[in-house]
């Protein structure tokens, strides 16, 4: 049974160039309507559940709901499913949504992890990507948080930005490091198709070599400072990696609600309707907002696990690849096999029982990981 819940919150006061995750304009009215929906599909699902061992609440901008919304919405999760004091919950926060009454609000209910996505410490660079915050705004919101007694707290980097430098880059390291987060994600730029900073950046794309440069250099630095690397783009302190997280990552189960939520239950993976107003009628009806619904074949189960565990720095257990869920795919036995070319030109390594990306070949994971399935016949 799944001990893990992940929430979606679609709204946002002014949609991010980058952005293609679901999210629309934000009105107070929409956001309680929204809430009150989505606490009739937790009451839905409060059987497929029991203790929770991560709450992980994404969006859109989820520090934009009212002290109202998320009094009621902790209020049905306490309704409805078992929550200890070892539970982590995430709340998703735009340092330009956070002040004292919103954080004291978050706190008393339980709230106790948050992941700030703040970007970038320099004023153009948030500009150009359409922040609605500047860095003065960061440096306040973590200020309070660490204030409200708060410690574990993540911020959220992203490099190749046009226009963003070498230099740019190592400041906005350094001071995030400044404000002691317990975690620190990095994400390159990717462009979206069907975003309007596509349109504006697909002419001239960030330079790859200072792309790597950047990523190389947050390795170094954060583990200089005491981060450990455990996923691609992910370094936390001892004792703070995101349960939420390395769930996902070790393709555990969880359950999804909202908008546009997805959720994984014996094998088979669910979304949520993508839409605001049938998502909050659907309920109504007795209904789960479900839109689609997909059995993972063995074929793609096995893809699913060498793509997800070689995303962390600890790698693939290549003996989880005997189980009965791939035996149809007769492939597990030519993993070793397949890496062989891989291990010798030094792009993965494997110790013991675990395959995992050298730091060579952590830069272009993506590609070493489609060579693989090539060889693999996926």
């Amino acid at each position: 049974m799944p001990d893990y819940l992940y929430i979606h919150i679609p709204f946002c006061i002014k949609k991010c160039l980058y952005c293609d995750f679901f999210s629309v304009p934000y009105s107070q009215s929409s956001a309680e309507s929204y809430v009150d929906s989505l606490c009739k599909e937790l009451t839905f699902k409060r059987n497929s559940a029991q203790s929770l061992r991560a709450i992980y609440i994404g969006g859109g901008t989820p520090s934009l709901l009212s002290d109202k919304c998320f009094t009621k919405l902790f209020q049905c999760l306490r309704d409805n499913f078992l929550l200890s004091t070892d539970t982590e919950i995430t709340i998703e926060a735009n340092p330009g949504t956070l002040d004292e009454s919103k954080v004291n609000t978050l706190i008393s209910t339980g709230v106790n992890r948050l992941s700030v996505g703040i970007q970038s410490f320099h004023d153009n660079e948030l500009k150009l990507i359409g922040r609605i915050h500047n860095a003065d705004d960061a440096f306040r919101s973590i200020d309070l948080i660490r204030k409200t007694g708060i410690k574990n707290f993540s911020i959220d980097l992203m490099y190749g930005l046009p226009g963003q430098t070498s230099e740019s880059w190592r400041e906005s390291l350094e001071k995030a490091v400044g404000l002691s987060p317990s975690h620190i994600s990095t994400y390159e730029l990717t462009l979206e198709e069907n975003t309007p900073f596509y349109e504006l950046v697909k002419s001239s794309p960030p330079n790859e070599d200072l792309i790597l440069e950047m990523y190389n250099h947050a390795i170094d630095f954060l583990a200089g400072s005491g981060y450990v690397h455990y996923e691609i783009s992910n370094f936390a302190l001892p004792g703070f990696k995101c349960l939420h997280n390395i769930n996902y990552w070790n393709r555990g189960s969880y359950i999804g609600a909202g908008a546009g939520a997805h959720s994984f239950v014996n094998g088979v993976r669910t979304k949520n309707i993508a839409d605001i107003g049938k998502y909050i009628d659907s309920p109504n009806t007795g209904l789960v907002p479900e839109m689609e619904s997909t059995v993972i074949t063995p074929s793609d189960a096995l893809k699913e696990t060498i793509f997800l565990g070689l995303r962390k720095m600890d790698g693939l257990n290549v003996k989880n690849l005997y189980s009965p869920e791939f035996v149809e795919t007769d492939k597990d036995r030519n993993l070793i096999d397949a890496s062989a070319e891989l291990i010798d030109e030094g792009y993965l390594d494997l110790n013991g029982d675990y395959l995992r990306l050298t730091r060579k070949g952590i830069i272009i994971s993506n590609t070493i990981i489609i060579k693989l399935f090539e060889k693999l016949g996926l």
